[in-house]
Parts: C-alpha cells; structure tokens; sequence
C-alpha cells in the first residue's frame, strides 16, 4: 500500500502541475490535429489530480488504511 500511495502521490502532483503532459500520453493520438488539450479538460485532470493527491496522502498517513 505505501508504493501504492507514492504512486498516486506522484502522479496526482504531475496531473496538477502539467496536465498537458498528461493528455499527450492519453489522449493525443486519438485526435487529428489537435496540439493541446481543451481548458476542460485541463481542469478535470487537475480535479482528479487533487483526489489522487489527497488519496495518496492519506494511504501514508491514516493507520489501518492499508489493511482495507
């Protein structure tokens, strides 16, 4: 569960902090022409970015989390 929890930490910091990196590795070969992601889309991976921040923090530090 800790490994887990860094993951979640890490990749929620990046989704926060650069979430076009994020939607190049996702979803860019899906579009045609586009060369960035939509403000959107932005926004909900910075959103979801922050729940895997806030779950990560809490996988290290709540006891007994990692029994669930």
């Amino acid at each position: 569960m800790f490994i887990l929890s860094i993951i979640l930490v890490i990749i929620g910091i990046l989704m926060l902090i650069r979430p076009s990196i994020v939607w190049m590795v996702t979803e860019q070969w899906k579009s045609n022409g586009a060369t960035e992601p939509s403000t959107f889309y932005s926004w909900m991976i910075r959103g979801v970015g922050v729940v895997f921040v806030v779950l990560g923090v809490l996988g290290l530090t709540v006891p007994g989390v990692s029994e669930i």
